[in-house]
């Protein structure tokens, strides 16, 4: 017996119009002809966690600083800064805020600056209390001239204001920070 088959014709599609396709190569990390030294890729490590974690860790121990020194203000006679703090909230208010309600004063702004600043939270409140205490901190160097400085140099309490300088560029630091601006590694 045969088998007899039946053609049918061929379905003809109309033909598709195709781009080349570009061949270029997956992109890879370039593989280094030398093995990494461990002490560069030890450095490499180091750079990475410093740039992860040092403006929270500078945010933490600014905020600490101001915390411990607001506490002190709290209690009566634990401050070696009270009468300088006095004086200085006195002769700003033009002696509309004094005495006891001064040291309260600075007290309550140096805590709450503390406790923004270690917490993270009202972080823009906080700093904004900063840069005001700011003015505050460093004002002895024109208002007091005469128990700042000596004929032969500085006295304690000068040096005292003057490490402040320190505590300003570290709030621009975590100012500019809470801002927005980012530390990053160069490639």
């Amino acid at each position: 017996m045969s088998t007899q088959y039946a053609t049918r014709p061929a379905k003809t599609a109309e033909p598709v119009s195709q781009k080349p396709v570009s061949q270029k190569p997956v992109s890879q990390k370039p593989v280094s002809q030398k093995p990494v030294h461990p002490v560069e890729q030890t450095v490499e490590i180091l750079a990475g966690k410093l740039t992860a974690y040092s403006i929270p860790v500078l945010r933490i121990s600014l905020g600490l600083v101001f915390l411990v020194f607001g506490a002190f203000k709290l209690v009566p006679g634990f401050s070696p800064a009270e009468d300088l703090a006095i004086a200085t909230v006195e002769k700003l208010t033009f002696g509309m805020v004094s005495g006891d309600f001064a040291l309260l004063l600075t007290a309550v702004m140096e805590v709450t600056i503390g406790l923004t600043l270690v917490s993270g939270r009202f972080l823009k409140t906080g700093l904004v209390v900063l840069a005001t205490a700011m003015g505050g901190i460093m004002a002895p160097l024109v208002l007091f001239p005469g128990e700042l400085y000596l004929d032969n140099g500085v006295t304690l309490t000068a040096q005292y204001v003057f490490k402040d300088i320190v505590l300003i560029a570290a709030g621009l630091v975590v100012g500019a920070h809470a801002l927005g601006a980012r530390l990053h590694r160069d490639a």
